[in-house]
């Protein structure tokens, strides 16, 4: 898993000014929501500051992101989710929740990369380009039936002598292009 990779990494900071610019301390360059929500795709790890006072305001910058996320295309967190997860301030279970999803997101993540490792191996066994294969067995033949049935039609395509024509001649040697290909593949 990626997050694993980047375990041993020290994290950037991140300071946010008041004018509400973030900067990053590792590139010297301001940074933007988006930039940080790629920082986590890519399993690079950060905290962020308030520059003035020094508080830890990570927190407050993550909730953002998925508020700005949210506010684009598809939407990650059901209503019904989000009701449940403002229902539990303040009452009892508060204390629990945030475990849990952890505990929760953590095995959601180790499900995908199992997913990904069974269709991996189940995978490799196959040839993705088996059915362009067979699709260009089927053009090329269809290709070649053209082709005679034309040369009555055209003097170019036949040959008296009943040797191969010039375009059997053309459509042989694609064929063979292709399962050369194929075995290059293989």
């Amino acid at each position: 898993m990626a997050a694993d990779k980047n375990a041993n990494k020290t994290p950037i900071t991140i300071k946010k000014y008041a004018n509400r610019r973030l900067y990053n301390t590792a590139t010297s360059n301001y940074v933007t929501l988006n930039d940080l929500a790629q920082m986590i795709k890519d399993a690079n790890d950060f905290f962020v500051y308030d520059a003035k006072s020094g508080e830890d305001i990570t927190r407050q910058v993550l909730t953002h992101i998925i508020v700005e996320q949210e506010s684009r295309g598809p939407n990650l967190l059901p209503i019904s989710f989000l009701r449940h997860l403002i229902s539990f301030y303040g009452s009892s279970v508060q204390t629990l929740v945030p475990n849990y999803l952890e505990i929760a997101m953590q095995s959601f993540a180790q499900n995908q990369e199992q997913m990904r490792g069974y269709m991996q191996d189940m995978l490799d066994g196959l040839n993705p380009f088996g059915q362009f294969e067979k699709i260009g067995k089927q053009n090329m033949a269809m290709i070649e039936n053209a082709m005679k049935m034309c040369a009555p039609f055209y003097p170019d395509c036949a040959d008296s002598t009943g040797k191969r024509t010039q375009a059997e001649k053309a459509v042989s040697d694609h064929g063979k292009g292709l399962e050369d290909l194929r075995l290059k593949l293989a």
